[in-house]
């Protein structure tokens, strides 16, 4: 039998392909207690831009104490959803599978959603049934501050920790801009996605 690798993660938002490269190898637990932090990819992402990369981050409600990541409401003070879609089809409507699956992720943008943990988790495992990929996928019920039994990731796998994740070796693929910018490593999920259709789990092995 294949070796089962154990991984705790973050909750994020359209993650980085270096986070679906854990979630195709094996269990994965997903925090939902920690205390949510600022300024990871627990709500942005990053894709390929016709100006290069871009950021897009989803708008959550400011709270005067910590909250627990299960219990962080989106902001309804801003169009998001309609600028990252917007944004999303700038970047992408050029790709050789936009069209294929761009119906599958419009829905996202489109229905109102209050809790940021519950978003990501949707459109999340709408992402894995369109890559392919077999993870069971559980959910802490309390935090923990260690685990032995599990690959700790929840704050590894960050936009500010590229360089510590030594484990991970980008692998090089077709992108739109790539003679314009280069290859662009470990941008979001939807951009090998859309830029490989159903050979991008091969980049997840």
């Amino acid at each position: 039998m294949p070796i089962v690798h154990s991984y705790i993660l973050s909750t994020a938002y359209l993650a980085p392909i270096e986070y679906y490269t854990k979630l195709a190898q094996g269990d994965c637990l997903i925090e939902r207690e920690e205390h949510y932090q600022k300024q990871t990819y627990r709500n942005r992402c990053h894709i390929a831009s016709p100006n290069g990369v871009l950021p897009l981050s989803i708008p959550v409600e400011k709270t005067g104490e910590k909250c627990c990541t299960k219990d962080m409401r989106i902001s309804k003070h801003s169009d998001w959803q309609t600028l990252h879609w917007r944004a999303i089809m700038t970047a992408y409507n050029s790709t050789p599978f936009f069209e294929y699956y761009e119906d599958d992720l419009r829905p996202f943008y489109e229905k109102e959603w209050q809790f940021l943990f519950d978003f990501n988790n949707e459109i999340q495992q709408k992402i894995i049934e369109l890559l392919d990929i077999n993870t069971n996928i559980c959910f802490t019920t309390d935090y923990k501050h260690e685990y032995a039994d599990a690959i700790d990731l929840r704050n590894s796998i960050s936009p500010r920790q590229q360089q510590n994740n030594s484990d991970f070796e980008a692998k090089p693929y077709y992108q739109v801009f790539d003679q314009k910018f280069g290859f662009l490593p470990n941008l979001s999920i939807i951009d090998l996605l859309f830029n490989m259709g159903n050979e991008a789990k091969l980049w997840l092995a």
